[in-house]
């Protein structure tokens, strides 16, 4: 069973920088793709951006492309969301997700199996 733990939400200033980390552990952790997903109060959840298994592939969001860069470690097990120039529409809680894609990666969450708690992102002045 794959576990995944998000951390790093906070409350930041609109046009300030965060790192949220998705840390994994059970076996194989590095055979998984990882999509990073968000849900902001009242809306349905967005794809934010998704990175193949070995780091290769990436894919974002039109809504936060270029303010956002999606990267992993597969020797801590852990993948990161870099998010720059923060606005207060970036304000949800933020997921992470696994599974074993046999592509690159994905930001539709129906094809991801295994999903984090969540960490809140809140951006306002």
């Amino acid at each position: 069973q794959l576990q995944l733990v998000e951390s790093g939400g906070g409350l930041v200033q609109p046009g300030e920088s965060l790192t949220l980390s998705c840390a994994a552990s059970g076996f194989g952790v590095n055979v998984y793709s990882i999509g990073w997903f968000r849900q902001a109060p009242g809306k349905e959840r967005e794809g934010v951006g998704c990175i193949s298994r070995n780091g290769l592939i990436t894919n974002y969001a039109n809504s936060v492309e270029g303010r956002v860069t999606i990267f992993r470690n597969n020797g801590q097990s852990t993948t990161y969301l870099q998010m720059n120039t923060l606005i207060p529409d970036d304000t949800a809680v933020y997921y992470c997700a696994a599974d074993t894609l046999n592509y690159g990666c994905s930001v539709r969450g129906e094809e991801y199996r295994y999903w984090g708690q969540g960490t809140q992102v809140t951006v306002s002045s």
